[in-house]
């Protein structure tokens, strides 16, 4: 394979491209699934980051988004339930220098999985997930899923959904994140340049991402994601600058007391300058919150962007610090003895 220096990539790092990430599997997801956009350009993205396909693992757990290893012509793992953020961090743990990506869903992740997607959170391995947030069950055609929207008819609830829906933001946020970002499936350009800075972010790294199941949950995102509505009902978050909005960007939100609020900036009322300005980079939570619960607030528009990008040490880098101190305190230590210490018995 050719050789060369490229842009972001080391020098020695074979030249790479999409087509050598598509794996030799068919890929089995309905025809027009938002899954196909999202694995294209993750496999896209890949030959930017610089890493040979064999220092790379995708972990998934159970759902449609799960089959997503098997077309990545990397190391991956199709695991259990609910359990992919655990195998992800015993991989990153037991090699530190690999590239490690959780692929999951709403009902994955957050369902049977909810415990160790909190605690994957916390503990900013650095891994990355990605999040296909469909608002339904797909795989076992069509229940409501832990983010389905209350008063939703599918058929484990024919009578409407009771439930609350979580908030993947939110929950990512109150788990303490250090990487928190929304993209949509639909949005190709955007969903990259997200997925590329997830990678370079260091420690745990999550990626909420709209994407649309047409057949049993069809167009539940689409006032964010299509070209007539997506400006009105979406706000785009870019470090520095206003939140401004809207076709004719004659929108904004402005902070009213402890609640954002849609205001007009043309009718020379209210001004950029009246508007929250985002900060991707503080270490206080309070505007990534703000800017989460904007999406369970009618008539406010949608964030899409990164809420949170903050640096706190890696869990894998702690632990390795650990074991280096105690092996250098205490020696590399006898199994065999430890078996052995204090009190023991043989049972004949």
């Amino acid at each position: 394979m050719r050789r060369k220096r490229t842009s972001g990539i080391p020098a020695g790092v074979p030249t790479l491209s999409k087509k050598d990430f598509e794996s030799d599997q068919d890929v089995r997801w309905c025809p027009g699934c938002g899954d196909y956009s999202i694995l294209a350009q993750t496999q896209r993205i890949m030959p930017e980051l610089g890493i040979p396909r064999e220092n790379i693992v995708f972990i998934s757990g159970i759902g449609c988004s799960s089959r997503f290893p098997y077309y990545m012509n990397t190391y991956g793992f199709h695991t259990i339930h609910g359990r992919a953020p655990t195998i992800a961090s015993g991989v990153k743990m037991a090699n530190p220098d690999l590239s490690v990506w959780v692929i999951t869903g709403d009902g994955d992740a957050l369902s049977i999985g909810g415990n160790h997607f909190i605690h994957l959170m916390r503990r900013n391995f650095d891994v990355n997930v990605l999040l296909f947030n469909n608002r339904i069950y797909g795989l076992t055609k069509g229940q409501y899923s832990p983010t389905s929207e209350q008063g939703k008819l599918t058929k484990s609830t024919p009578l409407g959904s009771v439930d609350r829906p979580f908030n993947p933001i939110s929950l990512a946020l109150a788990s303490g994140a250090t990487f928190v970002a929304r993209s949509l499936d639909r949005d190709a350009n955007h969903l990259r340049t997200i997925i590329k800075s997830a990678f370079e972010h260091k420690g745990t790294s999550f990626i909420e991402i709209y994407q649309n199941c047409n057949v049993f949950n069809d167009k539940t995102f689409f006032q964010y994601t299509e070209k007539d509505t997506k400006a009105d009902n979406t706000v785009v978050l870019e470090h520095g600058e206003p939140l401004v909005f809207g076709a004719e960007h004659d929108k904004g939100i402005r902070l009213n007391g402890f609640q954002p609020e849609v205001v007009a900036t043309t009718n020379g009322e209210y001004s950029t300058e009246d508007l929250i300005i985002h900060d991707q980079y503080t270490e206080d939570t309070t505007l990534a919150n703000f800017l989460a619960r904007m999406s369970d607030t009618p008539d406010m528009p949608h964030p899409i962007g990164i809420f949170r990008s903050i640096r706190h040490p890696r869990y894998e880098d702690m632990m390795t610090n650990q074991v280096r101190t105690a092996r250098e305190r205490m020696g590399d230590g006898d199994l065999e003895a430890l078996l052995n210490d204090g009190e023991t018995w043989t049972v004949s």
